[in-house]
């Protein structure tokens, strides 16, 4: 089997990331992300949240088809029956009749990867997902995933920040014309401490988290920074007024390989 050949939906180039946000906390981040522009919300049956981040979008006010959402199922429910009924609960719990984006959290080794990909599959033919995707995957898995699937997989989601050398992997996820989508873009807040990103920022009147940001995007990355603070969603949002030189993305690349501040 191989992948159906397609234009990649377009996912917006940045969301909100709401991992290890609960309770009203995570509604009003929410409602407020999207009040102030943001029009991509990521969740996951493990995060626990996502019926806060319903009643967030619906708080809102806006309309769903305005709204990219994301949510990824949990490797414990990846055999086809557990799959499917772990899809159907996400979409109960956001209120939601289908998701923009379901992905596949982690790998198993537990469960064959062909059994998964095709009730993946056939989740998104039954309209519970406009696409699919993939999370964590890298090398010969990704690529094994690709073969199996009969739909098209639009996204690798994966960890990427200054300090972490992604390249092998956002490489061979756009080889197969997958979006990639770097959650941790901060590194968990490391970034704001870094000198290197902190004097480059000055330069350009930035923080050191928007030159963070600024680096992935201009790598034509999808970016997803979680915050709980109202104030800092505008600040990671306010990172399309300016542009990194190419020696500042140098000097920025380097961080990786020189053990910095992550």
């Amino acid at each position: 089997m191989s992948a159906v050949t397609a234009q990649t939906p377009a996912i917006p180039s940045i969301g909100l990331g709401t991992w290890d946000l609960r309770g009203r906390v995570c509604a009003r981040i929410v409602e407020q992300a999207l009040r102030l522009g943001y029009r991509h919300i990521d969740t996951a049956e493990m995060y626990d949240n996502e019926r806060e981040v319903g009643e967030g979008l619906r708080a809102s006010g806006l309309r769903r088809d305005d709204v990219f959402v994301t949510t990824k199922i949990w490797p414990t429910h990846f055999s086809p029956p557990e799959l499917e009924r772990a899809a159907k609960d996400s979409l109960a719990k956001l209120r939601l009749t289908d998701v923009d984006l379901l992905l596949l959290h982690w790998p198993s080794p537990k469960i064959p990867l062909v059994e998964t990909i095709s009730a993946l599959c056939k989740v998104k033919r039954a309209g519970m997902a406009r696409n699919i995707g993939l999370s964590n995957f890298t090398g010969e898995l990704l690529d094994e995933a690709v073969k199996l699937s009969t739909e098209r997989l639009i996204c690798n989601q994966i960890e990427i920040h200054p300090f972490l050398d992604q390249s092998e992997a956002i490489a061979a996820s756009k080889a197969h014309g997958m979006t990639v989508v770097a959650y941790s873009p901060i590194a968990k807040g490391a970034a704001k401490k870094d000198a290197v990103l902190t004097g480059i920022g000055k330069a350009h009147g930035k923080t050191a988290a928007q030159v963070s940001l600024r680096f992935l995007l201009q790598q034509d990355l999808v970016v997803i920074p979680r915050t709980s603070k109202v104030e800092r969603l505008s600040e990671n949002f306010a990172v399309f007024d300016f542009a990194l030189s190419p020696q500042d993305m140098a000097d920025i690349t380097k961080l990786a390989h020189s053990g910095g501040a992550a």
